[in-house]
């Protein structure tokens, strides 16, 4: 089934919904990228942006994950996804809840069995393929945090009186030799696309280059607390500013997004050409 022509505003998002509890893949309501990036500036060839100035991931992880063994009995897990940046769609997130409930009342003979499906269906989603694993309850007792490492914008006293992002105000001192940096922030706020609801999350921003305003940056990210756009669209728009009015050489940007319908979504931008992927380490917000 084609998905080019599918909307956030024809998803489940904000609607009263059935929930199935017997597996139906045909829930999973992909999205395609082309149309935001398209609004950001990228060029879009037969319904795909071209020339991408980063790869990247999105890291998924779901917790509110059940099925049923050939006995009945329910079994649960921590489900992670991996689905890359160059994937022509996103999953709508409660589309991906809706799929996932659908194995509540379902017999499934492992979790290997459970596994195949999710790799399956989801790589069908996204229009790629994705990896997936399963953390099962033996190994709850091993899951850990870890904050994002780099300095502390929020440690700047600055007013700030703009809530729209404003990437004009972004600059870095081009007089100054190259450096390595990371900066981390906690306060970047953006809302649901469609619904409006809010969305939380903390930003790592990894570069090499003229040294970038440090408050200009700051009021830029708070800038996103009434921006509408999927957690995706925004890193993507983070990265693509920060590389317009600041140039750096190298660029990273990650955020870690706090769960909402038991899902984070978290992705990362990156033009290292040996950029390190990123932990998928929750942190204590998630």
């Amino acid at each position: 089934m084609s998905t080019s022509s599918n909307t956030p505003e024809q998803s489940q998002l904000g609607k009263t919904s059935a929930y199935q509890t017997q597996y139906d893949p045909s829930l999973i309501f992909p999205i395609p990228r082309a149309e935001k990036r398209a609004e950001i500036g990228f060029k879009i060839v037969e319904g795909k942006a071209i020339n991408l100035p980063f790869f990247g991931m999105d890291f998924w992880n779901a917790y509110e994950v059940s099925w049923l063994n050939m006995r009945g009995k329910p079994q649960v897990a921590i489900v992670s996804v991996f689905a890359p940046a160059d994937s022509p769609n996103i999953v709508e997130s409660k589309s991906f809840k809706l799929y996932l409930n659908s194995f509540n009342q379902t017999k499934l003979a492992g979790s290997e069995a459970f596994l195949s499906l999710l790799q399956t269906d989801l790589s069908n989603g996204f229009g790629a393929p994705v990896q997936v694993t399963i953390t099962l309850q033996e190994q709850f007792g091993k899951a850990a945090f870890q904050e994002l490492e780099g300095m502390l914008l929020d440690r700047l006293d600055i007013e700030v009186d703009q809530y729209a992002p404003i990437p004009e105000i972004l600059q870095a001192d081009h007089s100054q030799p190259a450096i390595e940096e990371t900066l981390v922030s906690h306060l970047l706020k953006s809302n649901c696309l469609v619904t409006g609801q809010p969305d939380w999350a903390s930003v790592q921003i990894s570069y090499v280059g003229a040294p970038i305003d440090q408050e200009a940056l700051l009021r830029y990210l708070i800038g996103f607390r009434n921006h509408n756009e999927f957690h995706e669209q925004c890193v993507e728009r983070i990265f693509c500013d920060v590389m317009q009015y600041c140039k750096p050489q190298k660029l990273s940007v990650y955020a870690r997004y706090t769960r909402r319908g038991g899902l984070d979504i978290n992705p990362w931008r990156s033009n290292f050409s040996v950029g390190k992927m990123p932990s998928n380490l929750r942190s204590a917000r998630q």
